[in-house]
């Protein structure tokens, strides 16, 4: 994946993020502070105009980190940009983004948002999606399995996770605040997440617009 992949990736992201905002912010008013979809939309379209002309995949995803920390409201403003901009931190000047670099990056980008957050897994957050996903990512890896597998691998793996939050009970963020009561909602951040690898994968697999 080059530059313009990484670009189409972000592009697609804001898409299906908008697409299902009003989603995301149910999910979040059952068991936050109900403004998750609107706050990501608006973050991912932020970082749509940030994105810089004929850049390396680093800098591409830097760019998409930086611009949806400054517009985007609540956790989850500084949770997606520390993800983008370590991930792309770790792809440094390279020019294409083997299968290896980019489990690398969703690596790195998994612990960015765990010491940002200090959340683990089972604490019901976008952890639990972002943990299976690297997972699987690295698991397709280790089979030799393509980028676009690779990526497909995350994004399922990632639908697994998401899905076992639903009866967890929140350990973190505002909806720890309601305790037995944030079981039987699935958690809006691994929600997003969700969508996410998913736009991650279409575009590695070719199916960009």
């Amino acid at each position: 994946m080059n530059g313009a992949a990484l670009a189409d990736f972000v592009r697609r992201a804001a898409e299906v993020v908008t697409a299902d905002a009003d989603r995301l912010t149910r999910l979040d008013a059952a068991i936050g502070d109900g403004d998750h979809g609107l706050n990501l939309s608006r973050g991912f379209a932020a970082a749509v105009e940030a994105l810089p002309e004929g850049a390396p995949p680093g800098k591409v995803l830097i760019a998409a980190g930086r611009a949806i920390v400054s517009k985007t409201g609540g956790a989850s403003g500084p949770l997606y940009g520390t993800a983008l901009r370590q991930a792309g931190k770790t792809m440094g000047d390279a020019e294409e983004v083997d299968a290896a670099l980019l489990g690398a990056a969703l690596r790195s980008a998994l612990e960015a948002v765990q010491e940002l957050g200090q959340a683990a897994e089972g604490d019901k957050t976008m952890v639990d999606a972002l943990i299976p996903a690297v997972g699987a990512y690295q698991a397709a890896l280790g089979r030799s399995e393509s980028l676009a597998q690779c990526a497909r691998a995350a994004a399922e793996g990632a639908e697994e996770g998401a899905e076992a939050t639903v009866p967890m009970r929140a350990r973190k963020g505002r909806a720890s605040y309601l305790g037995e009561r944030s079981t039987g909602h699935l958690d809006p951040g691994a929600a997003s997440t969700v969508l996410v690898l998913h736009a991650l994968a279409a575009v590695a697999a070719g199916e960009g617009s």
